[in-house]
């Protein structure tokens, strides 16, 4: 175990009324949680509201302060329309420093495509800022049916393995990027 636990920051991407969001939420943070190594700093961009951020103001300050804090970062997102949401896509891009050299995972959700698709576009967003993503992901096809009306996974084994090994993943990435960061400041 590392002797100071890395600051993961779970940015929930979707802003929609009656989202799914918080219910993947909800579930991931607890799995995250559970850990020693990790501080979770749950970023909801329903209450950030990221097109009513101005630069100089007050509550942008903040959303810097809590991206730039971050050692890694896991996006919740659900696929709309083959893609991530727009408020989601807009949060990303009022920062670009605060994202470089740090690892990013996924957690999606949608049809029956469990939103990779979304995934995939997010990752080239990601290269563009000099961040790094991490290969695993975890995904929720049909994720309306997977989750009980208490928003427990009805068949939670395969969930809670592949968040695990997402979260080793991220580990390891947000520990030695850190170190490097500290060492070597990163100038891209």
């Amino acid at each position: 175990m590392p002797e100071r636990p890395f600051t993961l920051a779970v940015i929930v991407g979707s802003t929609r009324e009656g989202r799914f969001a918080p219910v993947v939420a909800n579930w991931f943070t607890a799995h995250a949680g559970r850990r020693t190594d990790v501080v979770v700093d749950l970023i909801d961009l329903d209450e950030v509201r990221p097109y009513e951020l101005r630069h100089g103001s007050e509550e942008m300050e903040t959303y810097a302060k809590r991206i730039g804090a971050a050692d890694a970062f896991v996006v919740i997102t659900p696929e709309y329309n083959h893609s991530f949401p727009a408020p989601l896509k807009h949060a990303i891009d009022l920062l670009h420093q605060q994202w470089q050299a740090k690892p990013v995972g996924f957690v999606s959700y949608g049809g029956i495509s469990g939103g990779l698709r979304a995934v995939e576009q997010l990752r080239l967003v990601f290269a563009e800022l000099h961040a790094t993503t991490v290969r695993e992901t975890v995904s929720f096809p049909m994720a309306g049916r997977l989750f009980d009306e208490g928003g427990q996974l009805r068949d939670p084994e395969d969930a809670d393995r592949a968040a695990a090994v997402l979260l080793d993943q991220l580990a390891w990435w947000a520990l030695a990027l850190r170190e490097a960061r500290e060492a070597r400041p990163y100038g891209g």
